[in-house]
């Protein structure tokens, strides 16, 4: 057989590498049961070919393993290598100990144990320890075999179709479908030892003769155990990937010597095609280097380039260009720059490794050749960038100037148009004072407008002085456009100054005249405004609700009257002043241009208005003492409508604590306490002419449009509102004592009970509304006796306040507890009740409810039973089932 001892050598780190490969092996295909035979099978045998050269052997693979024992020989045997002294103690620790010290080994060569512990092992989980001894055989069977660069799986599948190529109906691609039909097996034993098998006398649709005749001949010539059988392959869709590698590796190992002569013709091949390949690689490198010096060397002078461009537009056309070069060309000769590097990087560490001297570039063809020149270009590449922008800059900066200058003296002669006229105008000569001073603020406005624009023609000159020194190329026409606008600017300003002085001179001239119109304005300006708030005041319309809002109309009305003499001679005065002013003009001979021109209010329009106003006032006296008469007349419907609400709103109540107390008292027996409330109720009733007188009163205030009542809180909407809600509470009370002896006689339930019921109701109806929150409803229910959870309490809460108002009533807490306490018909017993009619069928026909039910009852319920759907039905077949559960809102069954 194969001595392993030789793997134990390699690397952890190759190990590794492979066994985090295999290592996702799906371990549920065990469950196969076909897949699990064949490894059992083929994994038994393997371990017998090696236990046996220790003596001993296993017969099954997870009983035998238990101990840990002869799993330690199994791994001295295949290593080479002696483990750790095992235990031979029975018990359950020292084979978890044994095992241990086995998975430790394994794992100290480098192989990484996936959910695979020694209790498993131990307990004789089959799909563990299958699982254990497959990671065995990859490690020290197949994990060294090598072919081509290839190891492991891949090298023995390699293998296997290197040595089964030339062989008809061979096609070796896996480790099962494959080899199914045998001829695989019985070619690799030809291949190497042609004397055992006369390979053209099998045939392929005879898969169990030609898998018989591979694994005879393997036992008997070869010494390779027989691992399957070939009804196990033959049998099986799919074989065992994993039988069929371990059955493979045996004949691989077994056919290894005769590789050695394949591998030493390999190797030559191997060396031969390495040295022509790094001599194609030199070569490449050579002209690589060339073509890219040449094109660095050709691309320096044009980026070197200073030649200046006149605009700016032609100097973004060199720029596109330097584009296209950024984007288009250089990225190509980058790549090739890169992919230079890593030729030469590639070309060195294949030579290292391969023992032959480094490889050495012909002259100034170096990396660091190439990466100078590269250097060099980059630089010239930044600098011609730089100039670029620069030049730009400075291009889009004469430019802006230039278009700046035009665009500010265009504003600047905008403006100036028509000034010069303007200034030169004598509009001022047949212009009245006001219109002089108006003219001379106007003015004032202009002088400051003009200092403004001060800045602006100085910041046209700059421009102009700035675009000189840079030599613009049309600065000619800027010097005489900026020429133009300064000898203008002084003209202005001569101008400018000598309308002020004519402005000013005739202000003066008129200014006396212009005085007495100003305080004519002045004083005429709040008398006529309040000459028009004085009449607007007597005109305007009042509404008022009570005697205290008249009475204080006509106080202000008085204090009114009060300001006359003063307002008349106010009046007196301002007319005087349009006197003086008349006289004035007369006797100076000045003729007055208009009206006062701070004003358009008339002496004449002065007087009517007065008179108007004068009007007015007795007619406001008579106004105000008709409305005074009303109110006092409203004050005493107020006074008769409050006496009577009053005593109404006091009896209601009265009424409605009376009504609260028996409600919650309820002395007696119900039927008696239902007599008193009715009797009670008819008293309530009997007062009903009160109410109705008030309504009457109330009409009487609502047709006098009186909405407001100091001698009453009550409002007839209120008083309403509260005779309703005590009709209804008696009402209501009356309802519930209704309520309660028909659930007494309904539930049987004493009267006694109800008085208990009714002592616990009110012992925890703290508000004594007859009706509790939530909290004190629990407090009620762990009174009585009732342990709550969370959950049992919602759901008592769910049927004593279905609305979720969060208030119980003791109607709704009696019926609870009548049903807690009481026996009820529930949907299970109406549907055992209909089974009985039914004979025990799962469904009734509408004869047999005829038959058992009185009429009405029966057409009641044939006209709402669904139709019977189950499979056990008849024609006219009625579901009694999803009926009975309905009567009492719930689910189908």
């Amino acid at each position: 057989m194969v001595d392993y001892h030789a793997s134990n050598n390699q690397s952890a780190g190759g190990v590794q590498t492979y066994m985090e490969q295999e290592n996702d092996w799906d371990r549920d295909l065990l469950l196969d049961p076909a897949w699990e035979k064949q490894q059992r099978k083929t994994f038994t045998a393997w371990c017998n070919s090696h236990l046996r050269k220790a003596g001993t052997q296993i017969e099954n693979i997870e009983e035998d393993f238990r101990d840990g024992l002869k799993l330690m020989l199994l791994l001295e045997v295949i290593s080479g290598e002696r483990l750790p002294k095992p235990e031979r103690g029975k018990m359950r620790v020292h084979k978890i100990n044994n095992v241990n010290k086995a998975l430790d080994f394994i794992a100290s060569k480098g192989v990484k144990l996936v959910s695979i512990g020694a209790e498993e092992i131990v307990d004789g989980n089959a799909k563990m320890t299958l699982g254990m001894i497959w990671t065995i055989i990859l490690r020290f069977a197949i994990q060294d075999i090598s072919v081509e660069e290839t190891s492991a799986k891949e090298g023995l599948l390699l293998w296997c179709q290197r040595k089964t190529a030339p062989y008809k109906n061979v096609n070796v691609q896996n480790f099962h479908i494959s080899w199914k039909d045998g001829l695989a097996f019985n070619a690799l034993i030809h291949r190497h030892r042609p004397d055992l098998i006369d390979y053209d006398s099998l045939r392929k649709d005879d898969p169990v003769t030609n898998l018989n005749n591979a694994f005879e001949v393997a036992e008997k010539h070869l010494d390779i155990p027989k691992m399957l059988d070939a009804e196990d392959i033959v049998g099986t869709l799919r074989p065992d990937e994993k039988a069929i590698m371990t059955y493979v590796s045996c004949f691989y190992h077994a056919f290894s010597g005769a590789q050695k002569a394949e591998t030493a013709a390999n190797r030559i091949c191997k060396v031969l095609a390495v040295n022509q390949e790094n001599e194609q690689m030199m070569e490449d490198y050579e002209k690589l280097a060339s073509d890219l010096l040449e094109w660095i060397r050709r691309t320096i002078p044009w980026l070197e380039n200073r030649t200046q461009e006149k605009t700016v537009k032609d100097l973004q056309a060199k720029q596109e260009d330097f584009r296209d070069y950024r984007t288009v060309h250089k990225p190509p000769k980058v790549q090739e720059k890169c992919q230079l590097e890593i030729s030469f990087n590639t070309l060195q560490t294949k030579l290292r490794l391969s023992n032959r001297p480094a490889f050495m570039p012909s002259e100034g063809r170096m990396v660091s050749d190439i990466n100078t020149a590269w250097h060099t270009l980059e630089g010239a590449e930044k600098g011609y960038e730089e100039w670029i922008l620069s030049e730009i800059r400075r291009l889009e900066r004469l430019e802006h100037l230039a278009e700046k200058f035009h665009q500010k003296a265009a504003i600047h002669e905008s403006w100036t148009d028509g000034k010069e006229a303007m200034l030169t105008q004598k509009d001022y000569e047949t212009s009245t004072l006001s219109e002089v001073k108006a003219l001379l603020r106007k003015h004032e406005a202009f002088e400051s407008d003009l200092a403004a624009h001060q800045d602006r023609v100085e910041q046209i000159a700059a421009i102009a002085q700035e675009l000189n020194e840079l030599d613009y190329y049309d600065a000619a026409s800027v010097n005489t456009r900026c020429q133009k606008i300064c000898e203008q600017w002084d003209i202005l300003g001569s101008l400018t100054h000598s309308r002020k002085e004519s402005l000013e001179r005739t202000e003066k001239q008129l200014e006396s005249i212009d005085e007495l119109y100003l305080e004519y304005a002045k004083r005429a300006a709040p008398f006529n405004n309040w000459m028009e708030g004085a009449m607007e005041d007597l005109q305007d319309m009042f509404i008022v609700h009570n005697i205290e809002e008249i009475q204080g109309l006509i106080s202000a009305h008085e204090q009114f009257k009060s300001t006359l003499p003063e307002a008349n001679k106010e009046r007196e005065a301002i007319q005087a002043i349009q006197a003086e002013v008349q006289r004035i003009a007369q006797s100076n001979g000045i003729k007055l241009s208009g009206a006062n021109p701070y004003t358009t209010i008339t002496p004449q329009s002065i007087d009517s208005k007065w008179e108007k106003a004068m009007a007015m006032v007795p007619q406001r006296d008579t106004a105000l003492q008709d409305e005074l008469n009303k109110q006092n007349s409203n004050d005493t419907l107020r006074a008769t409508f409050a006496a009577q609400a009053n005593s109404v709103g006091a009896y209601i109540q009265a009424k409605m604590e009376e009504i609260g107390r028996i409600s919650i008292e309820m002395n007696g027996t119900l039927e008696d306490q239902l007599t008193n409330l009715k009797d009670y109720q008819k008293t309530i009733m009997s007062y009903m002419p009160e109410i109705n007188k008030l309504e009457g009163h109330h009409q009487h205030i609502q047709e006098a449009l009186i909405f407001d009542n100091q001698y009453t809180s009550y409002t007839m909407e209120h008083l309403r509102v509260g005779w309703e809600q005590l009709l209804t509470t008696i009402a209501r009370t009356i309802n519930e004592v209704e309520n309660q002896i028909l659930t007494r006689d309904a539930k049987g339930i004493s009267q006694e009970q109800l008085f208990e019921y009714r002592a616990s109701f009110n012992h925890f109806d703290k508000k004594r509304s007859g009706q509790m929150v939530s909290d004190d409803f629990r407090a009620l229910l762990i009174s009585t006796g009732n342990s709550l959870g969370d959950g049992e309490f919602n759901r008592i809460m769910g049927i004593v306040d279905p609305n979720g108002s969060g208030f119980v009533t003791f109607q709704a807490f009696i019926d609870f507890m009548s049903r807690e306490t009481t026996d009820t018909d529930t949907a299970d017993q109406v549907i055992a009740s209909f089974k009985i009619l039914a004979g025990d069928k799962n469904f009734i026909t509408a004869d047999e409810l005829r038959r058992e039910l009185p009429p009405d009852q029966a057409e009641y319920c044939i006209a709402r039973m669904a139709p019977y759907a189950g499979p056990d039905g008849v024609p006219g077949a009625l579901d009694y089932m999803s009926f009975s559960t309905a009567l009492y809102g719930e689910s189908d069954l």
